[in-house]
C-alpha cells in the first residue's frame, strides 16, 4: 500500500505561495499571513525547544499540553475560558486566546508547531491552516470529520513538509509494533476476518435536538464552538464540553472515538488499504442528528499484494445502556476468549488467521494473546516461543512514562530532525478515511460500492455530502 499517494482532487489551485487565509466573523475578521520563509519549518537541533501553540487547551487539551510541556508552552487557546482557567494559571507566560484564527495570525513568527485538540468539527480547518503557515501539526483522533478533509491533510502536510502526529498514542507502545511484526510473520496465517468491538458510546446518542435556548456564559465563545458547523442555539450540557461526540455535526461517534485505537492494530498489520465496500449491517434506533446506540458495520478490503481479501467487523454499544443491546461478535468467535479473560471484554479485536486467532484485549493493542488452530486455549503472546522467533523489524518509541507522553515525545523529536512520528498523516489519514467511510455507510443506510482514489461511492450519489461537507459561510478549509 503506498500511504503517500497523491489525490487528484486535492491540490487544485494551491501554492506554497498561497499563504493568505482570511475568515469572516461577525466582528470583524482576521488574515492568517505569512511570508514564503515562514511557509517552511524553522531548522531545529535536537538541543532545541519547540515553540508550541495548543489550540482546544481544556479537556484533552490538557494533557496534551502537558505532555508537550519538556519544550515551550507559548500559546493557548480555548473557546471556553473558564474550563481552560487551570491550564492556564499552569502556564502563566504563555498567552492566551479564544479564536484559533487570531493565535494563529498573531503568533505565526513565535511558533514552531501545533497541537489540535478540538472537537472532531474543527480539526481540519486548524491543522491546515497551521500546515500552510509551516507549522509541524499534532492533532487527536480522529483526524479530521470527513473523508475529504483527511485525504485533503494528507496531501497539505506532504507538500509542507511538516512533521505530523494523529492523537492514538497506542502507536507509541512496543505491544503494538510487535503484533503487527507478529501477524506480518505469518504466526497466525493469512487473515481474512478482523472483528473490532467498544463500549462506546458513553455519551447521549439517538436523542434528538432540544427545543429552546439557554443563555450562552460570558466565558464562552459559541460563535467560535459552533466554526464550520451550521448554527443553532446553545443548550447547556447538550453539546459543548463532552457530548458533542454523538451529534452528527460535530462529532464522529463512537467509531470517530475509538476505531483510531481499536482498529489500527490491524490496520498497519494487514495494509489494508481502502475498501471496496461498506455497510451498516445492523443498527439500534436511527434519529436525524445524532448516531445510533448501537450498530454493527462491515467492510470489505480486496486482496493485497500476497494478502487476501478480508472482511472487517465494527460493533458498538455500551453494555451499561440498560436500554439497548450492544452489538458484539457472534458467541462462537467469542467463546475461548470469555474463558481466557472470565467474560468477553467491554472492548477488543480478534484477528482470524488460516493457522489461528490474535485476540487483543487493549484499545491500544498493548497485549496480545495467541490460539492456533491445534491449541485449545488462547497463550499470552510474551510467553509464546513462535512469537519470541519473531525478529523485530519496526523501530521502538525509545521515550519514558506512559504512552500518551511517549507519543507527544516522540513527535517533538521528529520535528527536531529525527526519526518519522509512526502515526504521521501520512498513514494516519488512511486510518481515518476507513474509520469515517463507516459514518458514511451509517448516513446512507445503503451498502457503499467504495471507489477509494476517487473517493466516491459508485451507486450512491447520496454519500457524497457526507465524505465532503458544507461549512458555514466563513469558514473554509486553509
Amino acid at each position: 500500500m503506498n500511504f503517500k499517494q497523491k489525490s487528484p482532487l486535492t491540490g487544485a489551485g494551491l501554492s506554497r505561495r498561497q499563504f493568505i487565509y482570511t475568515t469572516a466573523l461577525a466582528t470583524g475578521g482576521f488574515a492568517l499571513a505569512g511570508c514564503a520563509a515562514n511557509s517552511s519549518p524553522r531548522k531545529l537541533s535536537a538541543n532545541d525547544k519547540l515553540n508550541i501553540a495548543c489550540i482546544g487547551a481544556s479537556g484533552k487539551g490538557a494533557s496534551d499540553t502537558d505532555c508537550c510541556n519538556t519544550d515551550n508552552i507559548v500559546a493557548l487557546c480555548d473557546v471556553d475560558e473558564q474550563k481552560c482557567a487551570g491550564q492556564r494559571a499552569k502556564y502563566p507566560n504563555a498567552k492566551f486566546y479564544r479564536d484559533w484564527r487570531e493565535l494563529l495570525d498573531k503568533e505565526a513568527k513565535n511558533i514552531d508547531a501545533v497541537v489540535v485538540s478540538t472537537p472532531d468539527h474543527m480539526h481540519a480547518l486548524v491543522a491546515s491552516a497551521a500546515i500552510k503557515l509551516g507549522k509541524h501539526v499534532y492533532c487527536q483522533k480522529p483526524l479530521t470529520k470527513t473523508v475529504y478533509e483527511a485525504r485533503y491533510l494528507r496531501d497539505l502536510a506532504a507538500e509542507y513538509k511538516v512533521v505530523t502526529q494523529m492523537g492514538n498514542q497506542g502507536s507509541a507502545g512496543d505491544g503494538l509494533r510487535r503484533a503487527v511484526e507478529v501477524i506480518q510473520a505469518g504466526i497466525i496465517g493469512p487473515v481474512r476476518q478482523v472483528h473490532v468491538w467498544t463500549n462506546r458510546p458513553i455519551w447521549p446518542q439517538g436523542v434528538e435536538r432540544p427545543e429552546g435556548s439557554d443563555i450562552v456564559p460570558a466565558t464562552l465563545s459559541w460563535d467560535n464552538w459552533l466554526g464550520p458547523a451550521p448554527a443553532r442555539p446553545y443548550k447547556k450540557g447538550v453539546y459543548h464540553s463532552f457530548n458533542w461526540r454523538g451529534w452528527y455535526d460535530f462529532g464522529t461517534g463512537a467509531l470517530g472515538d475509538m476505531a483510531c485505537h481499536t482498529a489500527n492494530m490491524p490496520f498497519r498489520a494487514l495494509k489494508l488499504g481502502y475498501p471496496t465496500s461498506i455497510e451498516l449491517l445492523e443498527h439500534s434506533e436511527l434519529v436525524s442528528e445524532t448516531y445510533p446506540l448501537a450498530s454493527k458495520i462491515k467492510f470489505v478490503f480486496p486482496a493485497r499484494g500476497d494478502m487476501p481479501a478480508a472482511d472487517f467487523f465494527w460493533y458498538d454499544g455500551n453494555p451499561k445502556n440498560k436500554t439497548v443491546k450492544p452489538f458484539r461478535p457472534e458467541a462462537d468467535l467469542t467463546k475461548d476468549i470469555a474463558e481466557l479473560t472470565g467474560d468477553v471484554p467491554i472492548a477488543g479485536c480478534l484477528l482470524i488467521g488460516d493457522k489461528g486467532q490474535l485476540f487483543s484485549p487493549d484499545d491500544y493493542g498493548a497485549r496480545f494473546f495467541i490460539k492456533l488452530n491445534d491449541e485449545k486455549e488462547y497463550v499470552d503472546a510474551n510467553s509464546r516461543e513462535d512469537v519470541k522467533a519473531v525478529p523485530v523489524t519496526i523501530p521502538r518509541n525509545l521515550f519514558k512514562g506512559e504512552v500518551d507522553l511517549r507519543h507527544h515525545q516522540e513527535w517533538i523529536a521528529a520535528c527536531k530532525g529525527g526519526p518519522e512520528p509512526y502515526s504521521n498523516f501520512g498513514i494516519a489519514a488512511y486510518l481515518t478515511e476507513i474509520i469515517l467511510l463507516g459514518c458514511v455507510a451509517l448516513r446512507t443506510g445503503k451498502k457503499l460500492e467504495w471507489d477509494g482514489p476517487g473517493m466516491i461511492a459508485k451507486n450512491a450519489p447520496e454519500a457524497a455530502q457526507f465524505v465532503k461537507r458544507q461549512y458555514r459561510k466563513g469558514w473554509k478549509l486553509a
